[in-house]
């Protein structure tokens, strides 16, 4: 044997013998690492954190809660320019290698030969993959293996695109941003199809160091970055030289992006939240994906805070202007603009600076480079504010209401031009239900909730005043009085070892009418016929028949100013009131999660209220057994909400309340131009709340106007004033296009002919005689005297006791 064979031999026995050694040191690390990593069932059950999303029922986006803001994106959904752009930057051999790229290794090991020093490198797409998903971030040899042996598994287990797909949705890219679809939409207001070139090699090379190449902070090193890629596109034959060059040539045009909503309902997304977080826990409300979808209707939803925040600015000009909101110096234009940005948009209402006045006009800054003008149609109304009573005289010229230099907002007319304008002190809320089940359609809980938190529809407990009164007038039908029962509306005194002093209520007016018909009485809103008719009723009766409207009567007063409405209640309590008034006479339940989908779209949980339905009121099922099939009678009946009023009670009260639209306090919903709209205004003492709460039987609302900390509104702020012009605004387009929707007269009822001044029937030939509806068994005859005392012409004043 020569020696060159044997050194041949000994050189591939050694050979082998390394390998050996390799093969069972690599086998031995994998053994002891093992145990730290992820199982296959991990592997193939990757989840991502995506942020909870509400919309409206009709898909609208309402609010996002999460701190990683991402949109999950399918492979196939990714634009290919998108894909190429990020294999040039970080893994142009992600479709050749089997998860680890051993020249990159290779790379990275003669650098730590040659200097001593761990580097970055030789990390392919799947072992960032692997590191995001499963391992830390820290810089040791043993992470390192960790990620070889990870990538070579998920490599096994996922299909080259399932891969690059979780990295495009997984990978952090600076600002929040995780995934390309986020980053698209927070750095250019986008959706990732939309992308120009330039703009996705910027994105594409930000995985490297997100804060380093920032375009908004770092943007000469983010163009390097860009133009790198770009570069890198071309080598690699993605891109053509020509493209390239135009790309590397584009300004850079990234700014912070908020992912817009597109219907503007925050405090009802904060309901939302509240519930979701109570119902799965934080750690998974916020991370899972849920997807919210809520009964409100965007259309209604613009209506409805479009309707408050015209009704609290048009209340806000009577009372005056009350000057700028601070004084500064004008310097440069970019001064300005850093100025200005100290002012976000409050309701609409746009921040500005006065840098010019004509005679009648004024010139305002509203950014750095942008100017408008103000002419004297929308500056005149600013008559100095004194006090909520008195305002100043009207001005002559601009600079009787502003200087230069003034900080103010200005609101954006519809019809084009700018109004000047202030942030209300004053605050509003609406809510609008639908009557059959309680679903909520629109919510507006204040004039802007990141101006003020604080959820007026569900956390404002205030006086209703006289929106209050139909309630006790149905308990009153209900004890047997009749709309034609007259009542005495005269003054009246009542002594309480409890108050200071006598207690002496009074109408709106301060004028007294004398006998009046129930239906004339809250037509006109008259407090003292309300105050005897619940002195009649009695007032434990009254306060444990308003549990009918789902009212709790522990909250309610026990006195006889409850028939006035001064027991403290929220705009949500009082639209569900006013809906069993509105759906034939059942409570439901107000509701707005419609359903809850998880991020595969499965089903969570999906609302079944129960529901009024009159044509479900039918015979006992033994009744039913003999006329239909078997199969058909064991069927589960659709949940059905209680019935508390009787149908009959129902149809008087909207008869009466359609008179209050037709000719009383709440004539002007007649601007609607509909027949079978019923409602009924409230206005507290001094002028402290003002409300309208009105319906047909397809919609119910609620408008509420008042300050937060209670103060009178002013002399001649009632609801019919300051409420309803947010109901009407609001019911204008809730109502578009719907039919009228009249009440079926239900059975039970009868209309005849009565005597206008005394409420009984009227006897033949009477010349004045009008129609009037009543419970079949409550019809008044010529002698009738009435169901109760409380029925009596007497007009004397009274002393009584209260109780």
């Amino acid at each position: 044997m020569s020696p060159t064979f044997k050194w041949l031999r000994a050189g591939v026995v050694a050979l082998f013998g390394m390998f050996v050694a390799g093969l069972v040191g690599t086998l031995g690390v994998y053994l002891y690492l093992a145990p730290q990593l992820p199982t296959l069932e991990d592997l193939r059950d990757v989840r991502l954190q995506v942020p909870l999303r509400v919309y409206s029922s009709d898909g609208g986006l309402i609010a996002e809660f999460g701190e990683m803001k991402r949109t999950p994106l399918r492979y196939a959904e990714v634009p290919p320019q998108v894909i190429q752009a990020v294999l040039a930057a970080e893994d142009d051999r992600f479709f050749q290698h089997p998860g680890v790229d051993y020249q990159g290794l290779a790379r990275a090991a003669v650098h730590l030969l040659r200097t001593g020093e761990k580097a970055q490198g030789g990390s392919t797409i799947t072992m960032q993959v692997a590191r995001n998903f499963f391992l830390s971030s820290e810089k040791t040899y043993a992470r390192k293996l960790k990620e070889i042996f990870v990538a070579l598994t998920m490599e096994q287990e996922l299909s080259k695109e399932e891969i690059l797909e979780l990295y495009l949705n997984k990978i952090y890219l600076g600002n929040r941003a995780y995934g390309i679809a986020s980053a698209a939409q927070i750095y250019y207001g986008k959706k990732v199809e939309d992308l120009e070139l330039a703009q996705i090699a910027m994105i594409a090379g930000l995985p490297k160091a997100p804060s380093l190449y920032n375009p908004i902070v770092n943007p000469t090193r983010a163009i390097q970055r860009r133009n790198y890629v770009l570069g890198r596109m071309q080598s690699l034959g993605f891109i053509d030289a020509e493209t390239a060059t135009q790309a590397r040539l584009a300004p850079v045009t990234a700014a912070l992006h908020a992912q817009s909503a597109e219907v503007d309902a925050a405090h009802l997304a904060e309901m939302v939240r509240a519930e979701v977080v109570a119902r799965f826990g934080e750690g998974v409300a916020y991370t899972s994906g849920y997807k919210v979808y809520t009964t409100v209707d965007s259309r209604l939803q613009q209506a409805a805070t479009q309707g408050v925040r015209a009704g609290l600015l048009d209340y806000d000009r009577r009372h005056g202007y009350r000057g700028p909101g601070a004084r500064v110096e004008l310097e440069s234009d970019s001064a300005l603009g850093e100025i200005l940005a100290r002012y976000p948009v409050v309701g609409g209402l746009v921040p500005g600076i006065v840098v010019e006045l004509e005679e009648q006009a004024a010139h305002v800054a509203i950014g750095a480079e942008e100017r408008v003008v103000v002419d004297w149609s929308g500056l005149e109304w600013a008559r100095r504010y004194i006090n909520d009573e008195r305002v100043g005289d009207p001005p002559a010229k601009a600079a009787d209401i502003l200087t230069v230099g003034d900080v103010i907002r200005l609101e954006a007319l519809p019809t084009g031009g700018w109004r000047l304008a202030q942030v209300p002190q004053v605050e509003g809320a609406l809510v609008s239900l639908q009557p059959r089940d309680g679903a909520v359609l629109a919510l507006v809980g204040g004039f802007d909730f990141f101006d003020s938190k604080f959820n007026r529809v569900t956390q404002a407990q205030r006086q209703p005043g006289s929106a209050f009164k139909p309630f006790v007038y149905s308990a009153a039908l209900e004890k047997g009085f009749t709309t034609a029962t007259v009542i005495n509306d005269a003054p009246v005194v009542f002594e309480d070892a409890e108050l200071e002093s006598a207690w002496r209520p009074e109408n709106y007016s301060g004028k007294f009418y004398g006998p009046t018909r129930l239906r004339e009485a809250l037509v006109a809103s008259r407090n003292l016929v309300s105050i005897r008719l619940l002195r009649a009723i009695g007032i434990g009766y009254a306060r444990n028949y308003l549990k009918n409207f789902g009212f709790d009567a522990t909250r309610l007063p026990h006195d006889l100013s409850l028939a006035l409405g001064s027991g403290a209640v929220t705009p949500m309590e009082m639209v569900r009131g006013y809906a069993v008034l509105a759906n034939g006479g059942y409570l439901v339940e107000p509701y707005f999660i419609q359903r809850i989908e998880d991020a595969d779209g499965n089903v969570l949980f999906e609302a079944a209220p129960p529901a009024a339905c009159p044509q479900c009121e039918q015979p006992p099922v033994e009744e039913l057994a003999n006329n239909v099939p078997a199969e058909v009678v064991a069927a589960p009946a659709p949940p059905v909400a209680a019935r508390t009023l009787d149908a009959r009670n129902v149809y008087l009260m909207n008869s009466m309340l359609n008179d209050v639209v037709a000719r009383g306090t709440g004539a002007r919903a007649r601007a609607l131009g509909r027949h079978d709209l019923a409602g009924k205004t409230g206005t507290t003492n001094d002028q402290r709340d003002a409300w309208f709460c009105g319906f047909n039987a397809d919609v119910v609302a609620t408008a509420w106007l008042g300050f937060d900390t209670p103060r009178s509104l002013g002399g001649g702020e009632t609801g019919a004033g300051a409420a309803l012009p947010m109901w009407v605004d609001y019911m204008r387009e809730a109502l578009a296009g719907l039919p009228e929707h009249p009440l079926p007269q239900p059975a039970g009822v009868v209309t005849v002919r009565i005597d206008p001044e005394t409420g009984l029937s009227a006897a033949p030939g009477k010349a004045n005689a009008i129609f009037e509806t009543f419970y079949s068994e409550n019809v008044p005859s010529t002698a009738d005297t009435g169901p109760s005392p409380a029925n009596t012409t007497n007009q004397g004043s009274v002393t009584e006791q209260l109780f």
